[in-house]
C-alpha cells in the first residue's frame, strides 16, 4: 500500500533541493512547525492551512527555492492523498453503515447484556475497541458516550468507572491500529508492511488497553467523582428502526477487513513467494483498498438491508458519510505535503547524523519527535504525519518487524498527554460534564499512560524480534 517507497524516499532525500548544513535545517524544522503551531494555537487557522503555510516557511528557513518547495509539498499531498484517501472514505463509509443501521447499538446492547458488576469496565473496553476499528475516533465518542452515560446511571456506576475504558479502547483504535488515518500515513511514510504492523499494533494494544483502560479507571474514579449528566444522553440510532442487524452480522463485518489483512500477513511469512498462486490471491485480497472495499460491500446487505433500508436510504448513507472526511483527507494530504518537504530539503539525512552522534535508539527518537508535536499541536495526526516524515530515512535499513514498531512508536507519541489544544480534550470534557482540571486528572493522564505503555511495549518487542 506503499506508493512512496523506501527507495524512493531515499532518494528523494539525496538529492535536497537545497544545499543548507544540519544546522540551517534544524532552525527551518523549528521554524516550519513554530509556524504550524502558532497559526493553529493562537490564530486558530485550520490545520490544512497550517500545514501548507508551515511547508512554505520549512523551504523559506532551508534557503530552498520556492519553486521547488511548492513542487515537493503538492508532490507529497498528491501521493498521500492517493495512497490513503480512498481507505479513508472506505472506512467512513463503514463506520456510516455500522452507524445508522443499529449495527453499533446491537453490539452494545449484546455486550452489555451478558455483563455486569466488576466485568462492566471490561465490557466496555471490549465494545469501544471492537466499534472503534472503522469509526474515526470523534464518530466513536459521539456513538458510545449516550450508552456510558446510560450504563454508569442504570447500573449506578462511576462515570469514570465506565467511561475511562471506554475512551481507552477508542483512543488506542484511532493511535495504533490501521485503517485509521495516522497509522496509515505512517505506514506510508516508512515503507511498512500494514499486515505485519496490524499484527504487531494488536499485540501491543491488547495489554496497553487493559492498563490505561479498566485498570487506570479504579484511580480515575477516586480522582473525580460525578454522576452522569442527564443532559448529554441523545436518542440513540437504532430507537427509530423496526430491525437491526443481528450481532454476529455485525461483528464479522466489522472484523471483515481486519481478518482479510491479517490472513494476507500470515501467508507472507508462510508462504514467501512471491510467484506462488496463493499468495498472489491473498496479497489481491488482503490489500487494504480490496478488505476495505469488500467489507463496505457486506455491510451493505448485512447492515443497511438488515435494517431495512431501500437502495436509496442506503445510497444516502454512503453520500452523508463522504462529506465529514473531507476535512481530514486535506489535513492527511497537507500533512504528506509538509513531510514530502521534510525530506527533499534533507532534513532526513539530517536526523540520520543526530541519531548517531547521540546514539538514541530510532523507536525513542522516533516517539519523542511524535511526543513534541503532539504537545505543541494538540493534533494526533499532525504528529504522527509530520514525525513519520522526520524519521522516514531510518527504517530504510530495518527490518520488516522493525519498521512496523517504528510506525507503532510513532502512534504512541502521538497521543501523549491531550490538553487544552486537542479538539478531542473539549469534547470529552462537555460529553462527560468535567472541569478544565477534571479531565486533566482523567482524560489527559489516561491518553499518557496509553503513549507511555505503548512506547513500553513497543521496545519489549524490539527486543525479541
Amino acid at each position: 500500500m506503499t506508493s512512496l517507497s523506501v527507495e524512493t524516499l531515499a532518494a528523494d532525500a539525496a538529492e535536497p533541493i537545497t544545499s543548507a548544513g544540519n544546522a540551517q535545517l534544524g532552525i527551518a524544522v523549528l521554524a516550519g512547525i513554530a509556524v504550524i503551531v502558532l497559526l493553529i494555537t493562537v490564530f486558530k487557522l485550520h490545520a490544512f492551512l497550517a500545514l501548507t503555510l508551515g511547508s512554505l516557511a520549512l523551504g523559506a528557513f532551508a534557503g530552498a527555492p520556492l519553486d521547488k518547495v511548492i513542487t515537493s509539498f503538492t508532490a507529497g499531498l498528491g501521493s498521500t492523498v492517493a495512497g490513503v484517501g480512498v481507505l479513508i472514505a472506505l472506512g467512513a463509509i463503514l463506520g456510516k453503515l455500522l452507524a445508522d443501521s443499529g449495527g453499533a447499538d446491537q453490539i452494545v446492547d449484546t455486550i452489555l447484556a451478558k455483563a455486569s458488576g466488576r466485568a462492566m469496565p471490561w465490557a466496555m473496553v471490549l465494545i469501544a475497541s471492537v466499534i472503534g476499528l472503522p469509526l474515526f475516533f470523534e464518530v466513536g465518542i459521539v456513538l458510545l458516550i449516550p450508552v456510558v452515560l446510560l450504563v454508569a446511571k442504570r447500573g449506578n456506576y462511576s462515570l469514570m468507572r465506565i467511561g475511562v475504558p471506554a475512551l481507552a479502547g477508542l483512543s488506542v483504535m484511532h493511535g495504533l491500529i490501521p485503517p485509521h488515518p495516522g497509522p496509515l500515513v505512517a505506514i506510508d511514510a516508512l515503507g511498512a508492511n500494514l499486515g505485519v504492523t496490524l499484527a504487531l499494533g494488536v499485540v501491543v494494544a491488547i495489554p496497553t488497553v487493559i492498563i490505561a483502560g479498566p485498570l487506570f479507571s479504579r484511580y480515575a474514579a477516586r480522582w473525580v467523582d460525578i454522576p452522569a449528566p442527564d443532559a448529554m444522553v441523545p436518542q440513540r440510532t437504532s430507537d427509530d428502526l423496526k430491525t437491526r442487524p443481528s450481532f454476529v452480522a455485525t461483528v464479522s463485518t466489522v472484523l471483515l477487513p481486519v481478518v482479510l489483512m491479517l490472513g494476507k500477513a500470515l501467508v507472507d511469512i508462510v508462504v514467501d513467494d512471491p510467484e506462488n498462486t496463493v499468495q498472489r490471491v491473498a496479497d489481491v485480497v488482503g490489500s487494504p483498498l480490496i478488505a476495505l472495499l469488500a467489507a463496505v460491500l457486506v455491510g451493505i446487505f448485512t447492515l443497511g438491508r438488515a435494517a431495512g433500508f431501500t437502495k436509496g436510504r442506503i445510497s444516502s448513507t454512503v453520500e452523508k458519510s463522504l462529506a465529514p472526511i473531507a476535512g481530514v483527507l486535506m489535513i492527511v494530504g497537507a500533512g504528506g505535503g509538509f513531510k514530502q518537504t521534510l525530506i527533499d530539503s534533507g532534513v532526513g539525512q539530517m536526523v540520520l547524523d543526530i541519531s548517531k552522534d547521540w546514539s538514541i535508539p530510532a523507536l525513542l527518537l522516533a516517539w519523542l519527535i511524535a511526543v513534541a508535536i503532539r504537545l505543541a499541536t494538540g493534533s494526533a495526526t499532525v504528529a504522527t504525519i509530520s514525525a513519520a516524515g522526520l524519521v522516514a530515512p531510518l527504517a530504510a535499513d530495518m527490518s520488516t518487524t522493525h519498521a512496523a514498531l517504528l510506525v507503532l512508536a510513532i502512534g504512541a507519541g502521538s497521543l501523549f498527554f491531550s490538553h487544552v489544544n486537542d479538539a478531542g480534550f473539549w469534547l470529552v470534557k462537555e460529553y462527560f460534564g468535567m472541569s478544565v482540571g477534571q479531565t486533566l486528572k482523567t482524560w489527559s493522564v489516561m491518553e499518557t499512560i496509553i503513549s507511555v505503555v505503548g512506547l513500553g511495549f513497543v521496545l519489549l518487542l524490539s527486543l525479541v524480534l
